[in-house]
C-alpha cells in the first residue's frame, strides 16, 4: 500500500466520458448521468482501508443525494488478475453486502482513471448540471486510525452549494488513499510510487 493523495484535476474540467460494465451487468455511460443535477463519480475498491474507512458514509451520502437529483457513479480501476479482491465478480457481492445504491463499475483498462487522473482509492471527483469540475479532494478530514469521526463534511457542502445554484469553496483539500494498483506498464505519468502525501 502505497498512501497517496489526489492529483486535483483543474476546477472547470469537463468530465471525461466513460462506457463501463456494471455489477448488474450493463453497461453505464457518462451520457446515463446528463439529466444530473450534479454528478459524483467515486474513484474506490474492495479491499482498500481507506475505502472501508468511510463505507458506511459513503452508503449514507449516496442515499442522501440520490433522491435529490445527483447522480453517483462509483468505479474500480484496479489491477483484478494481481488483486482479485477487487475482481469484478467480487464488486457484485461488495455492493450487495455494503447496500450501495449507486453504480459501482469496473475499468478494466484502467483508461478511465487515467482520463480522470485519479490516482487514490477514494478519489472524488464533483461536476454540475453542466459537467464541469467543481470540486475534487477529501471526503472529510477522518483517516483510518485517527479519533475523527467520518461525516462526510468536505463533500457534502460540495455538493449543498452545487444543489443551491453556488460554487463551492476554492479552498479544497486532496483525498488520501491507497495508490490505485496500477497494470505494470500502466503506470501513468502522473503517478508517483513514492506516494505524493
Amino acid at each position: 500500500m502505497v498512501r497517496t493523495a489526489s492529483t486535483m484535476l483543474p476546477l472547470g474540467t469537463s468530465a471525461p466520458d466513460f462506457s463501463l460494465p456494471s455489477t448488474e451487468g450493463d453497461i453505464v455511460s457518462l451520457d446515463s448521468y446528463r439529466d444530473s443535477k450534479a454528478l459524483l463519480v467515486i474513484f474506490m475498491c474492495n479491499h482498500c482501508p481507506y475505502v472501508k474507512h468511510v463505507a458506511n458514509q459513503l452508503k449514507s451520502l449516496a442515499d442522501d443525494y440520490l433522491s435529490h437529483g445527483v447522480g453517483v457513479v462509483a468505479i474500480s480501476s484496479n489491477d483484478a488478475e494481481n488483486y482479485p479482491d477487487d475482481s469484478l465478480e467480487a464488486m457484485v457481492k461488495e455492493k450487495a453486502d455494503r447496500g450501495y445504491s449507486f453504480k459501482y463499475l469496473y475499468d478494466a483498462d484502467q483508461s478511465v482513471a487515467m482520463a480522470y487522473t485519479a490516482a487514490c482509492t477514494p478519489d472524488f471527483f464533483l461536476f454540475d448540471q453542466d459537467m464541469k469540475l467543481v470540486y475534487r479532494g477529501q471526503l472529510d478530514s477522518s483517516r483510518p486510525k485517527t479519533d475523527i469521526p467520518v461525516t462526510g463534511d468536505d463533500l457534502r457542502a460540495a455538493i449543498d452549494a452545487v444543489l443551491a445554484g453556488s460554487s463551492p469553496s476554492p479552498d479544497q483539500r486532496p483525498s488520501i488513499g491507497c495508490n490505485i494498483k496500477w497494470k505494470a506498464g500502466n503506470e501513468p505519468t502522473y503517478f508517483n510510487p513514492q506516494g505524493n502525501a
